[in-house]
């Protein structure tokens, strides 16, 4: 009798510890699917409330607007800048301007990492605006289209309050990052391109990490590719992976949606993104060894206008199929961290921060005809 209720036991006990297991490891394989569902407003877009719209004659509408501005002598050129996916998501689809947790990866991360390289280009104008969530990047439902279609409102009218109250006929330098970049993209054809007198005070566009179609920005488009290192008018984009990383790039490659004729959100179908190689400064297909990487840093955490340290020569880069694929950084420091939404934002660190400010400083200089006067140190 005494084996029996110890067999049962046993049974009992094992079949619990195959339970766990196999719920842990469900748990684990399902984990994006389930962490993406908690994000899900649950409600459609066309009955959904969004969040109060920022005033952009008020500075905390800005993410960064120069204490001075009267433009100083050394910067005779602009940066707008439009930030990248802050906001997970969760009861609402657009963010409001005012989440804390947003703004603080905004201002601990994006702002340190990626508007940084353009500090000592020129005055740099970052909007709050309320982006479309994480999670509208992890569906490609409808709701989530519409989500990122509303987010274009703010920042075009963003960009119209800049040129109005700071702007006037100052050249001006357009970067967007992901969201940001996406939405920036629509600017340029909508905004700028069919305007003359904005066109041509348009020094350059950097689209980082931002899927647009190669065939729209041909030599004989309204804003063509940026080929060459110091040219002008012109648009740099691209999205990148590391080398070897094939999901990477067929999550690219299936969920990137761009904006057709129509201004509808809609799949790349089989057409080849842009792509500019930050070493090379231009579209090339040539492959930029790692001794061409003027300086990758991770600056989160450092305050506006901090200089970071720099890490030179850590990764290569080439364009492969529309993609730029980097080597695997040789500093640990340059590498994924922080929670599972975190991991599916832009990177905590910039592997092209000191290629880009290069790059921005000689297309400025260009487009004024002298050499930007830029501080040492600074």
């Amino acid at each position: 009798m005494g084996g029996t209720i110890k067999g049962f036991k046993r049974w009992i006990f094992g079949g619990l510890a195959l339970f766990v297991a196999l719920f842990v490891a469900a748990a684990f394989i399902f984990r994006y699917d389930i962490l993406s569902n908690a994000l899900d407003p649950k409600v459609p877009f066309l009955t959904y409330h969004p969040p109060p719209a920022p005033d952009y004659g008020k500075r905390d509408s800005w993410a960064l607007l120069p204490r001075e501005i009267a433009a100083p002598v050394d910067q005779p050129v602009d940066v707008f800048f439009v930030h990248p996916t802050t906001f997970d998501g969760g009861r609402d689809w657009n963010g409001g301007i005012d989440q804390p947790k947003a703004q603080r990866f905004l201002s601990r991360v994006v702002i340190p990492n990626y508007a940084g390289p353009f500090h000592r280009v020129g005055r740099v104008f970052a909007p709050r605006y309320r982006q479309a969530s994480l999670y509208t990047y992890l569906t490609l439902r409808d709701d989530a289209r519409e989500a990122r279609r509303f987010a274009y409102g703010d920042v075009l009218q963003a960009f119209r309050a800049y040129r109005v109250r700071y702007g006037q006929d100052r050249p001006f330098i357009i970067v967007g990052v992901e969201q940001g970049g996406s939405l920036a993209a629509r600017l340029l054809r909508e905004e700028i391109a069919g305007k003359p007198d904005l066109k041509t005070k348009l020094v350059a566009a950097y689209l980082i990490e931002t899927a647009v179609p190669a065939d729209e920005y041909a030599p004989d488009a309204a804003l063509p590719a940026c080929e060459r290192k110091g040219e002008t008018d012109c648009v740099a984009a691209w999205i990148s992976a590391p080398e070897g990383d094939f999901q990477r790039v067929q999550e690219l490659m299936g969920r990137s949606l761009i904006w057709d004729r129509s201004d509808q959100l809609v799949n790349l179908e089989g057409r080849a993104p842009l792509c500019f190689n930050p070493l090379l400064g231009g579209v090339s297909l040539e492959k930029a060894p790692a001794r061409l990487n003027l300086g990758a840093t991770n600056a989160t955490g450092l305050e506006w206008g901090a200089r970071p340290a720099f890490l030179q020569r850590q990764v290569s880069a080439r364009c492969e199929n529309g993609v730029l694929r980097t080597s695997k950084p040789k500093s640990s420091s340059l590498r994924d961290s922080g929670s599972w939404a975190d991991r599916r934002k832009v990177d905590a660190y910039n592997l092209f921060y000191a290629d880009l400010e290069a790059d921005a400083l000689a297309r400025a200089a260009a487009a004024v005809g002298k050499p930007l006067a830029v501080e040492q140190g600074r």
